[in-house]
């Protein structure tokens, strides 16, 4: 699927001059399969190792992040958004992604949560989770490095929906 949004060739061309960058220097394989968010794990995993702070690293991070939205466009027909204004206040990015169903993501934000929290907010399991899943009318959930919109909005998560 073509991305036709400026925000979508914008993050689009992001990503694989990220990659391009960073497959110059390793031979990581960056190619945009389902596998390959396990590689974003290992990479963000030897930054938390390396004692890096957040900030030596946003660049990095960015960059794994726009790679991460990627692969949900090229293999779960997402589609790169723009954030409303309360969104990017709320979650601290610019951008996300919205799958078929309507479901908005945050790749961004998953890679600084795995960055922060470590092991247990893993990107591939994010995609293992979302891909295929059926929107609930309504209250459907609406995930952004692991909120929903009900919390957002103050409720009490549901306890089976753990993103």
């Amino acid at each position: 699927m073509e991305e036709r949004t400026p925000t979508g060739v914008w993050m689009r061309r992001h990503a694989e001059q990220f990659v391009r960058q960073v497959t110059a220097r390793n031979r990581l394989p960056l190619d945009y399969s389902v596998n390959s968010l396990r590689v974003v794990d290992f990479i963000v995993d030897g930054l938390r190792k390396g004692e890096s702070e957040r900030a030596d690293v946003t660049h990095v991070l960015f960059g794994l992040g726009a790679y991460t939205g990627e692969v949900l466009v090229r293999r779960a027909g997402a589609q790169w958004i723009e954030f409303r204004a309360d969104q990017r206040e709320l979650f601290g990015q610019p951008v996300g992604v919205r799958m078929p169903d309507g479901r908005v993501w945050n790749p961004l934000g998953k890679v600084v949560k795995r960055f922060e929290a470590g092991e247990r907010e893993s990107v591939r399991m994010l995609y293992l989770q979302l891909h295929g899943r059926v929107a609930r009318g309504a209250d459907r959930q609406v995930a952004f490095g692991g909120r929903s919109a009900r919390e957002a909005r103050g409720g009490r998560p549901r306890a089976a929906r753990e993103v």
